[in-house]
């Protein structure tokens, strides 16, 4: 049966749009990418893209606390954080043009006038804007996005911001023509909206649901599901009011009420009859069946509320007031620590609250960050810009060299660990990058030959990149398999001063993975230390809910005090350790999780 959807040439492309009410923020992201986690689980090849109606090129230029944060793919692609959620949820590899903004539409339409494209025409939003973004949904559906080549059968496109919003609405008109250009067997539409509950009465309201569906539909889109976040399980009288006001059956209506777990929420959707609504709306021909994909959901979800153990990582960066801006990171530490079954504790550490200045301006907040610190069982400093809180950040890589406490340092983490190495033990009090200190006299970090200082954009070394290890027993190697090198993706402007090398190695700081020129320095490994490891590259880009990163996995190893058991017995987890419960038989379709050897992730 599955046969009639194998090949491109036979396969009819559905997509599904994903738009919001009410909020920004209610959780789209999530929904598209469980919705995507559900149709790939009945044998469907699924792509996403992400639509964000800001006139950025690209999300490389915002600060974290913007839009959180910023996502980097295989391609160099800098972009919205949805994009990440995707390629979690689904386990694919998306490209730039997958993340579809304003000012790309713009600036092609812009550069195809200026060709003279358009043989004289006034250009204008319809249908020169409209024709041009279904063109780009339509040409972006049918890229490969899975390892083994196939075009996409199913998109689902999440349309950032809130229905109503002026900026979005050149999207909405798109896909209001768009529906009728595919035809309406290939085309439906999700809503999702938020059922506030007021603490005065605890009652659910639908008023704003209401507004929102009937602002939609005056657009000229109909939504052919309601998904509602609500805090607890709607009740069946606000079903029913949905559906009478909104044009809809009881049955499209669906419930997403806050849960445990992100994991519980494909789970939550499939038990309201999702796939069925979409292969009968979609005619999609595929096997209702058990699938092996939703048990293994089920069973992260189930373990994930079961664990006992703790492990705390101390999280010292610059940006820790929004929990989006390190997305990918908390991702991949929670990754790690339920493949070793223990319960994340992430303690957020503001790097500034760590420094002397804070101690005289602010002592309770300077002793608290210094308690959090001190009580973590690892540290872990990731990436960021500008010297605000690099000093702190040095202060918490000091102490976790000194206290023998496992330690991660992501990008700038990694190169202020060489910093605080140079100033600390070589002596030189003044080392620093010469983006923090152009005039030092040891500029430990400097500069690329890429980097362009005038332009911000697009400037960095960016995406997927090789590093080849240079030491046989590095422990980071151990930890990706023992493999000759890996393929990672990079965002940083500044690297290890090269020329400085062995000093380092003198005294036993190791640059055990370097490119393939053996030029920049991209691993890092301390010798007598219990997990002491810097990366130029950000790992946590390709962590998977099934295949934790390795340099996380280690941190979080090492916090718990099984790395050494852990390398010993080949890389592989204990049973009483292992990622989940022989006696359940439930699988991936990829890999027996119960046997689970964390490979190579080139």
């Amino acid at each position: 049966m599955l046969s009639q959807l194998s090949g491109p040439s036979h396969a009819t492309m559905k997509y599904i749009l994903v738009t919001g009410g009410v909020i920004s923020g209610i959780g789209k992201g999530i929904i598209a990418s469980s919705v995507g986690t559900l149709l790939k689980s009945c044998g469907l090849h699924v792509t996403s893209i992400k639509i964000d109606p800001y006139i950025n090129i690209d999300a490389g230029t915002f600060s974290p606390y913007e839009h959180g944060e910023v996502f980097v793919l295989d391609d160099g692609g800098e972009v919205d954080l949805d994009l990440g959620n995707y390629e979690r949820f689904l386990d694919i590899h998306l490209t730039k043009n997958n993340n579809l903004t304003t000012g790309k539409i713009y600036q092609s339409v812009i550069n195809k006038e200026r060709k003279g494209d358009y043989l004289g025409k006034t250009v204008q939003v319809v249908p020169h804007i409209t024709d041009a973004i279904q063109e780009w949904v339509m040409k972006q559906a049918k890229v490969c996005v899975d390892d083994d080549g196939v075009e996409p059968q199913v998109c689902v496109i999440e349309l950032g911001g809130t229905v109503g919003d002026i900026e979005s609405m050149p999207f909405i008109e798109a896909f209001r023509q768009f529906q009728f250009k595919v035809k309406r067997e290939n085309f439906c539409n999700i809503h999702v909206s938020l059922i506030p509950q007021p603490n005065t009465t605890g009652e659910q309201k639908t008023k704003p649901t209401q507004n929102s569906v009937r602002e939609l539909r005056g657009l000229g889109l109909s939504p052919d599901l309601i998904m509602c976040r609500c805090a607890t399980p709607l009740e069946t009288s606000v079903k029913e009011k949905i559906s009478m006001f909104c044009h809809v059956e009881t049955t499209q209506v669906i419930c997403v009420q806050d849960v445990s777990s992100v994991y519980r929420v494909p789970l939550l959707l499939e038990d309201q009859g999702v796939v069925s609504y979409f292969c009968q709306r979609l005619n999609l021909p595929v096997e209702m069946r058990p699938r092996k994909m939703l048990t293994k959901w089920k069973e992260m979800a189930d373990r994930s509320d079961r664990l006992l153990e703790n492990v705390s990582i101390a999280l010292v960066g610059k940006y820790t007031k929004l929990s989006d801006s390190y997305t990918s990171v908390i991702k991949a530490l929670e990754h790690s620590a339920l493949a070793i079954n223990h319960k994340l504790e992430v303690k957020y550490i503001d790097s500034a609250d760590l420094e002397s200045t804070t101690l005289q301006d602010e002592p309770v907040k300077y002793h608290k960050a210094w308690q959090n610190l001190c009580s973590a069982h690892g540290v872990l400093v990731p990436g960021g810009f500008g010297v605000r809180g690099t000093e702190g950040k040095m202060l918490a890589i000091n102490w976790a060299r000194k206290q023998n406490k496992p330690f991660l340092g992501v990008c700038l983490g990694m190169q202020l660990a060489v910093c605080e190495f140079a100033r600390n033990v070589l002596g030189w009090e003044d080392a620093n990058s010469t983006e923090f200190d152009p005039d030092s006299k040891h500029p430990v970090v400097i500069d690329m030959p890429e980097h362009n200082p005038g332009q911000m954009g697009g400037t960095m070394r960016l995406g997927k990149r090789q590093t080849i290890f240079k030491s046989s027993t590095s422990v980071l190697r151990k930890l990706y398999g023992s493999v000759e090198y890996v393929d990672e993706r990079h965002r940083h402007r500044f690297e290890v001063n090269p020329e400085l090398k062995h000093h380092f190695e003198k005294k036993g700081l190791q640059f055990v993975g370097q490119d393939e020129e053996g030029e920049r320095m991209e691993v890092v490994e301390l010798d007598d230390h219990c997990y002491f490891v810097g990366v130029q590259f950000h790992p946590e880009f390709t962590s998977r809910p099934i295949k934790p990163s390795p340099p996380y996995l280690g941190l979080l190893l090492a916090s718990a005090g099984k790395l050494q058991g852990y390398l010993s017995k080949g890389c592989r987890l204990s049973p009483r350790d292992t990622y989940s419960d022989r006696s359940s038989g439930s699988s991936s379709p990829e890999v027996d999780i119960s046997e689970l050897k964390f490979p190579s992730l080139s």
